[in-house]
């Protein structure tokens, strides 16, 4: 029997199933597509329905998660079929006795490894969990932050912020599964956990539940890596609060008083979030994650003050004056032009770049994240490839059109 035919067994045997997932996209492929939609993840179950046990999928994309039934027998065979043909990376299939984990090697080769599980566990049916959450309303982390109340429910003043730390999760969870499958990322081990360090970290909201997501158990809908967290903050009192919940919920966390220019870590991280950081702090933070060669970067600035001034001492070039002559439109073009050189400075450090929809927070109506993934054995210096050329010779030309000086390239060229 095939590898993917018993991965194939393996996801239909109803009675055994627990949890099925993939992620991460072959190289060299396309993205997967379900539903008609490029999804970055997807989550297979056994449920029991009225009319009868169905095999549910949830797929989701960057931002959205969506959730389709199949009844067992010729529907979910048929749609299993659809989704194992897709170019996903990465399964992973937890069954009551054994873990399944099958990885597509650059050849297209799919490579699987099975091992028995330490204890036997119960497969549940019930289709009533909470649709599409990666932190449920009771996770004692919600409840200590302060979000859901004693009984773990989310208080109706932190729906907000709920909405917020769930959708970063999925950012998160997308990006991270997807550098790893390309090995941009490193497999973390025990003895050397993932390396996360949040920048400006404040009251720790997205640095303690990107925690409690990354360490949980499969079982529990997490990741189940090991992780070392750091948080960065200039307050005092934001550290000592910190150290003081992550006592509580038993979490072995750093936290670093100073600022994002002088923070001093023992070793550098592999993924750097700086969020909600104000204006050129983000530029601060995304210099540091360059220095540091973090393979992942997950940013989602907060004001443009800075390109916003300069703009209005500054001509506009060519037929783009009504860019700048209002006051409303030229705040709203300087974040645009802000964050498009920000692009434009880590793609010519050698990181691919998107930028993203972020959703809105309590701090800021802006919703745009960079997310960056540095390029696996890129030359270490600047202007190697055609895509870093490139984009040193975009960055350049937008300089001297607009006439700006921005933060972060003064930053990295010292």
């Amino acid at each position: 029997m095939s590898e993917l035919a018993r991965l194939r067994a393996a996801i239909l045997d109803a009675d055994q199933l627990v949890r099925a997932l993939a992620s991460g996209r072959r190289r060299g492929q396309p993205q997967p597509v379900v539903g008609g939609r490029e999804v970055q993840r997807l989550e297979i179950r056994v449920v029991d329905l009225k009319a009868g046990s169905h095999l549910q999928v949830t797929s989701y994309d960057a931002t959205q998660a969506h959730t389709a039934n199949h009844a067992l027998g010729e529907a979910a065979e048929a749609a299993l079929d659809a989704l194992l043909a897709e170019p996903f990376a990465h399964w992973h299939v937890d069954t009551t006795t054994e873990t399944h984990q099958l990885r597509v090697t650059k050849k297209g080769a799919p490579l699987l490894h099975t091992s028995a599980r330490a204890e036997a566990v119960e497969v549940s049916h019930a289709h009533d969990r909470a649709k599409g959450r990666l932190l449920a309303e009771d996770d004692p982390v919600l409840v200590a932050l302060g979000i859901s109340d004693a009984h773990g429910r989310v208080k109706p003043t932190r729906q907000a912020k709920y909405r917020q730390v769930e959708e970063f999760l999925r950012l998160l969870d997308a990006s991270l599964t997807e550098a790893m499958a390309q090995e941009q990322v490193r497999t973390p081990t025990a003895d050397d956990p993932l390396r996360v360090v949040d920048l400006g970290c404040g009251n720790a909201y997205l640095t303690f539940a990107a925690h409690r997501f990354l360490t949980a158990s499969v079982e529990e809908g997490g990741r189940g890596l090991p992780v070392r967290m750091t948080g960065v903050d200039v307050k005092q009192q934001s550290a000592d609060h910190n150290a003081q919940v992550a006592a509580g919920l038993g979490i072995d966390a750093d936290f670093v008083v100073g600022s994002i220019a002088d923070a001093q870590l023992t070793r550098p991280p592999d993924v750097v979030l700086a969020l909600h950081a104000c204006d050129t702090a983000t530029d601060d933070a995304l210099a540091r994650a360059v220095e540091w060669e973090a393979s992942l970067v997950l940013a989602a600035p907060c004001c443009h003050h800075d390109i916003a001034a300069q703009l209005r001492t500054t001509e506009a070039p060519g037929p783009y004056a009504m860019l700048t002559r209002y006051g409303i439109l030229r705040e709203r073009f300087a974040d645009t032009l802000t964050d498009a050189l920000r692009a434009s400075l880590l793609r010519r450090e050698g990181y691919r770049v998107d930028v993203v929809e972020f959703v809105e927070s309590a701090h800021t109506p802006r919703n745009t994240l960079l997310r960056a993934v540095r390029m696996r054995g890129r030359a270490s210096h600047r202007g190697t490839s055609e895509v870093e050329t490139a984009a040193a010779r975009e960055y350049d030309d937008l300089l001297a059109a607009w006439d700006v000086r921005p933060r972060l390239g003064e930053l990295l060229s010292r």
